[in-house]
């Protein structure tokens, strides 16, 4: 334990000698992510005010077919435009969101009460045009049903005739789990990965970093147990990741608070905070041991860091696999690394409670792989050729 604590001040001193690394990885995340979250909130609640507030252009082919329709639409604050030459192409370009293309034989079967035909051009790859999109088939559809309603009275029918079954809807969803679709893909993944490599320039440095500054052989020359120097290593890059990981909290805290009322998405109070903490926690051991046997098993920094970019990936395949097969929740979830940190913010930050036994097997299936991790590493840190620089 002394050994530990020795070592673990000793490599904290060191780095905080180097200011500008310090402050580069302590502020960066805590300044850049709340700014990049906040930001792309805005921007889509910007843009989504803009498209369901504002003027739709809406082009038009066969407008003379259906004049009452043109101008009902015009009541929804949608412009109509001269039809393109091609819809299909414009709609691809980009150049429109949607054409409406009205049936040459819309004014006959109107007359004969008969159901009248229009088509709606566009495209469905693209994200940005469902609102668009939306308010057109929407405003066609009421168009539709108070026809049809009035065609009814006019034969003394009553319209509850043809709605036998009505169907009432009660979202069940929590404020923050609807507002906050976007970020319950993107804050996942940020404070996963913030948590799993917070501590790896420390990490890298003081293993593969002394190796190749041929300073770690001295180190492990000494009476001290070979597990000891390790664990304080292991302990000082931990320290250091948490103390950006606290930033970082601290930092979303801060901006949630603050935020306009639509762009309050997440629940930021103190107990969901400690918990996040808690959730995080075994993160940063788990990603602090993976480097120190990726760092005592490599002959350089450069191939250390050449690791980096597929560490990098490893929290962003939960959230991959989500979008494209969403699941239930399910026990056996909460033990699989990464996709059981990415389901316990989803659900603190859509504010519904996690059960004991959730915790329970989280925090086992956590530390116990964090503890088969340091037995790999400290087995690593007994062989010789650890010491021997390359």
């Amino acid at each position: 334990m002394k050994t530990l604590m020795i070592v673990a001040r000793k490599e904290l001193m060191d780095l905080f000698r180097d200011r500008r690394t310090v402050m580069l990885g302590l502020l960066m995340m805590p300044l850049l992510f709340p700014a990049l979250i906040l930001g792309m909130g805005a921007l889509a609640e910007r843009k989504a005010r803009t498209q369901i507030e504002g003027e739709l252009e809406l082009p038009v082919i066969g407008a003379e077919h259906a004049p009452n329709l043109v101008s009902y639409l015009e009541t929804h604050n949608i412009r109509m435009l001269p039809a393109p030459d091609d819809p299909d192409a414009e709609v691809r370009a980009q150049n429109f969101d949607a054409v409406l293309r009205i049936a040459p034989d819309f004014a006959e079967r109107w007359r004969e009460s008969r159901s009248a035909s229009v088509e709606l051009i566009y495209d469905s790859s693209r994200q940005d045009s469902r609102i668009p999109v939306a308010r057109v088939r929407g405003a066609v559809e009421q168009y539709s049903r108070t026809l049809g309603v009035l065609r009814l009275i006019e034969r003394g029918v009553s319209p509850e005739v043809t709605q036998p079954v009505r169907v009432a809807q009660r979202d069940a969803a929590t404020p923050e789990a609807r507002r906050g679709m976007i970020l319950g893909v993107m804050l996942p993944y940020f404070l996963i990965l913030s948590a799993f490599l917070g501590g790896a320039y420390l990490v890298i440095d003081v293993t593969a970093g002394e190796r190749e500054r041929q300073s770690l052989e001295p180190l492990l020359s000494t009476p001290a147990a070979r597990a000891g120097i390790m664990s304080g290593k292991i302990l000082a890059a931990i320290a250091f990741g948490m103390l950006s990981l606290l930033l970082i909290l601290v930092a979303l805290k801060l901006s949630f608070t603050v935020a306009p009322g639509k762009l309050r998405v997440v629940n930021v109070s103190l107990p969901v905070m400690l918990q996040l903490l808690g959730v995080l926690l075994p993160m940063v051991l788990v990603g602090t041991t993976l480097l120190t046997l990726i760092s005592a098993s490599v002959k350089s920094v450069k191939e250390a860091q050449s690791y980096m970019s597929v560490l990098m990936l490893l929290p962003i395949i939960p959230t991959i696999m989500l979008m494209v097969n969403p699941i239930k929740n399910q026990l056996w979830q909460f033990a699989v690394p990464f996709l059981a940190q990415n389901q316990m913010i989803l659900k603190l930050v859509r504010s519904e409670v996690i059960s004991m036994q959730e915790w329970a097997v989280y925090l086992g299936a956590s530390f116990g792989l964090g503890l088969v991790l340091w037995l790999l590493a400290a087995r690593l840190y007994h062989q010789e050729k650890l010491a021997i620089s390359a």
